[in-house]
């Protein structure tokens, strides 16, 4: 039976490649992307490849590569394709799998289709990475409500950015959502100082 964590947000941009990155190398894992929207500036699972670079771990191929950079059913209708379910069934693999989702909780896939739907539909237990700046307590207990709605268990909340303790205690406590910690900016964003910073701030143990 397949078990790991899918990795989520508040929105777009906001580190969850990073994070994915750095649980796929604490935990030896495989990562997925099961949609990437947008090519021509690289793409997420690149990053994972470039950002585990020396760790034991398994970086897996996108379902589907979309062109465009916009949300995945209308990147896919550009493209004419149809996002089909069996397409983005969890894949077999013999460690944890990570699955990085795209854009924010409600993004759609299709129209009839949203990020959240799907997480539902896998079984996984959900980490939600937010920002650290001004709008994230309203973005991130909506977010939280959203994937409980459909019956994600929700393992817990990471911040990325700088700390802001009052707001990140505050999501933690109405949210009642694990916190499992906060990853600062990186420079320079490589292997080596994600590995440390993960190590650093993290707290796997809450994920046992």
């Amino acid at each position: 039976m397949t078990h790991g964590f899918i990795v989520t947000g508040t929105d777009t941009g906001i580190g969850k490649t990073v994070f994915a990155a750095g649980l796929t190398g604490a935990l030896s894992g495989a990562y997925w992307k099961p949609v990437q929207s947008g090519l021509d500036d690289g793409t997420d699972t690149q990053s994972v490849d470039e950002l585990t670079s020396g760790s034991d771990v398994q970086v897996l191929p996108e379902a589907y590569r979309l062109k465009t950079p916009v949300s995945p059913h209308e990147a896919a209708r550009i493209d004419g394709l149809f996002v089909d379910m069996m397409e983005l069934k969890l894949p077999e693999v013999e460690r944890p799998l990570i699955i990085e989702g795209a854009g924010g909780v409600l993004v759609p896939y299709r129209e009839d289709l949203l990020a959240a739907d799907i997480f539902g539909i896998w079984g996984l237990p959900a980490i939600l990475v937010a920002r650290t700046t001004l709008g994230t307590i309203n973005h991130s207990l909506l977010s939280l409500e959203a994937l409980r709605l459909r019956g994600v268990t929700v393992a817990g909340i990471v911040f990325i950015g700088d700390e802001e303790p009052v707001a990140e205690r505050a999501i933690a406590r109405i949210g009642t959502a694990p916190q499992l910690g906060r990853l600062p900016f990186l420079d320079p964003l490589d292997a080596p100082n994600l590995r440390d910073a993960f190590k650093a701030n993290i707290d796997m143990g809450l994920l046992v």
